[in-house]
């Protein structure tokens, strides 16, 4: 930006109108004072400092009455970094005339730099600001000339900086049309229409500048919109103009990330592996671990976030990310052995660790409840939640805790306590639905959804999540007429479709659920959830087994590690009576779900067709232990002392 410099012309030496009752200085004195300020201008050019100060002392000596004077002597100090003097110089020129220009303008730079120095510091920062505001208005408003765009830009931050964006915004709208070359404007003045919640315009007007320059900006602004597709091309254009510049790589491929497209996954993982390749840092080491996951290569995604935590293993993100992928893979038990050690590590310091330990205890919680150990996942959650005690995600985690270790007094307690907190959460309000019913309250849990739909009529989770209450309750019908009401509000939801299926499965009304499911196949093909409902639902038949084998190879090509799939496959290979295959399957399935009753159930029914009497009571005895969803334990009972039986007599 161009720094206009106060020409020196002999009128500015006459007394202001504003100044003191002082007699005027004889004639021969004034013409005198012009010469030494010509002179003081003379040596500062020359970088002849004290000749400077000397000349213009001089000529405030011989016309006291002249402001100008006084108050280019302060603009030396300051340009000096004489703060004291800049400052005692500008205000003896404010006494001899309070509109002075350049005495406000250094006054006002002066404060307005305190105000940045002493952010948040005894409320110095407000004081400061003020008066910093004060001065540069007078400034503005009392050109001697045309008034210094830098004095102009200083206003306009200490006005962002104040809060007051409405009055920055036009100063800047002249300023960056004045001053094409000022890097720094056209952001700032897209900051104060944000700050003035016009972000829509913000982005608007840095559209309209189409400038490769502001591209950063203009993906800044497109991130707070959480439009992530329109972030990652303006991110891409500025890559074109800066293609080493780390920062902008990593901008890009965290929203390429946030896109939800696999293909954007795949740039994001190039893209990321160049900064990591040239510079690694935990960030871009995290990111790269979530591509790599993303993109189903878990074992990568491992090693990424083994590398984030060798960079720096006081920050969290390398094994949040550690656990991410771990259990991608459901190696819960690897989740607690790398957390719990660090999570004992931060509460030796809760105060300072908060964030950390708020970042993981939820992982370890989930670990924890996914090896059984429902006390401890508890207790995880309790712990975290004590760091966020509002916070519905948290709350919902310790409310599904405490219903997996069948505490259903305690989980409608926690729900309607969270609810309190956060009346309008859907999650919520179907977390206590489900632990009413649990708790013998079916009627209160659904009075509780059925609100939900009313309150939430624009959501399809919650015709969702009454329609499998209903389901859950044996009430079918009303199940499957929520959902068609859903299905003709929401035709491009599948979820709605898939639990259509469901309810129709429930009812025994199977060539409806193998439509419904069909139709959502048609529509995604590489929905996993829906082709391993529809290949269990014909295995447990021992319809098509041929069919079921196909479409449960086919979900575990896309989910390889998920226990609910290899169950199914397990499953549909036992009915075809290849045993070898079941148990691999169904192993690998109880081995990772170790509390889910019907794949303990499956593990035993296999083994003991294959003579292993002993292990098939072993995984029997786990299931009557595990959840007990979906089992008739009175049938396990008379399995196990079958079994029992054909032991050899000891």
């Amino acid at each position: 930006m161009r720094i206009v410099v106060l020409a020196a012309v002999l009128s500015v030496f006459s007394p202001s109108p504003a100044a003191p009752q002082t007699a005027p200085a004889p004639a021969s004195n004034v013409a005198e004072a012009y010469a030494q300020f010509l002179l003081g201008h003379h040596l500062e050019e020359d970088d002849n400092v004290d000749g400077a100060v000397a000349a213009y002392k001089r000529a405030m000596a011989l016309d006291p009455t002249a402001a100008d004077i006084t108050a280019q002597l302060a603009s030396l100090y300051l340009r000096q970094n004489n703060i004291q003097e800049a400052m005692a110089t500008a205000e003896q020129a404010l006494k001899i005339d309070s509109s002075n220009s350049e005495a406000n303008r250094v006054l006002g730079i002066v404060y307005a730099a305190l105000a940045e120095a002493s952010t948040g510091r005894n409320g110095k920062n407000d004081e400061n600001l003020a008066k910093a505001i004060e001065y540069l208005e007078q400034a503005v408003a009392h050109p001697q000339g045309m008034v210094d765009p830098n004095v102009r830009a200083t206003l306009a931050r200490a006005y962002i900086n104040k809060g007051a964006f409405d009055q920055a915004i036009p100063l800047l709208s002249d300023l960056v049309k004045q001053e094409p070359g000022w890097s720094d404007g056209p952001v700032l003045l897209a900051e104060a229409y944000a700050g003035a919640g016009r972000t829509k315009d913000a982005i608007a007007w840095l559209e309209e500048q189409n400038d490769p320059r502001l591209m950063p900006a203009l993906g800044d602004f497109y991130e707070r919109e959480q439009r992530w597709s329109d972030a990652a091309k303006a991110y891409e254009r500025a890559l074109q103009r800066s293609p080493r510049n780390a920062d902008l790589k990593t901008r890009y491929g965290s929203v390429l990330l946030k896109t939800g497209s696999r293909e954007d996954a795949g740039k994001a993982r190039d893209v990321l592996t160049e900064v990591v390749s040239a510079k690694p840092d935990v960030q871009s080491l995290y990111l790269l671990s979530q591509a790599q996951r993303r993109l189903g290569d878990s074992k990568a995604a491992e090693a990424s976030a083994r590398r984030a935590i060798a960079q720096n293993g006081k920050n969290p993100w390398g094994y949040y990310a550690l656990a991410e992928a771990l259990e991608e893979r459901r190696e819960y038990q690897a989740v607690v052995t790398e957390l719990a050690p660090m999570v004992a590590e931060l509460r030796s310091k809760p105060t300072e660790n908060a964030f950390a330990s708020s970042l993981l205890l939820p992982h370890l919680g989930f670990a924890y409840q996914e090896l059984g150990q429902h006390d401890k996942a508890i207790a995880a959650f309790e712990e975290a939640r004590k760091l966020a005690p509002k916070d519905p995600a948290v709350s919902g985690y310790l409310i599904e805790a405490n219903i997996a270790a069948k505490k259903y007094g305690a989980a409608v307690d926690l729900a309607r306590a969270a609810l309190v907190d956060n009346p309008d959460n859907l999650r919520l309000m179907r977390l206590q639905a489900q632990a009413l019913r649990h708790a013998g309250k079916p009627d209160q849990g659904v009075a509780v959804l059925e609100e939900a739909v009313r309150t939430h009529a624009d959501d399809p989770v919650a015709y969702v999540a009454l329609a499998q209450l209903y389901s859950d309750l044996d009430r079918g019908p009303q199940a499957v007429k929520v959902l068609k009401d859903a299905e003709a509000k929401f035709p491009s939801d599948t979820s709605i479709v898939f639990e259509l299926g469901a309810a129709y499965d429930k009812q025994k009304k199977f060539a409806d659920a193998e439509a419904a499911f069909k139709q959502l196949i048609a529509a995604e093909p590489d929905n996993s959830a829906a082709l391993n409902y529809l290949g269990y639902m014909l295995a447990e038949r021992g319809e098509r087994l041929d069919e079921s084998v196909s479409l449960l190879q086919k979900a575990l090509q896309i989910d390889p590690d998920n226990g609910s799939y290899l169950d199914s496959l397990g499953w549909a290979y036992f009915k075809q009576d290849k045993l070898d295959l079941a148990e691999n399957n169904l192993r690998r399935a109880a081995d990772q779900l170790k509390t889910n009753s019907v794949i303990q159930d499956h593990h035993g029914d296999v083994l003991f067709k294959m003579g292993r009497v002993d292990e098939a009571i072993a995984a029997w005895t786990r299931a009557l232990g595990g959840d007990g969803d979906s089992v008739n334990r009175g049938d396990i009972d008379k399995k196990i002392k079958t079994a029992k039986q054909k032991l050899p007599k000891k």
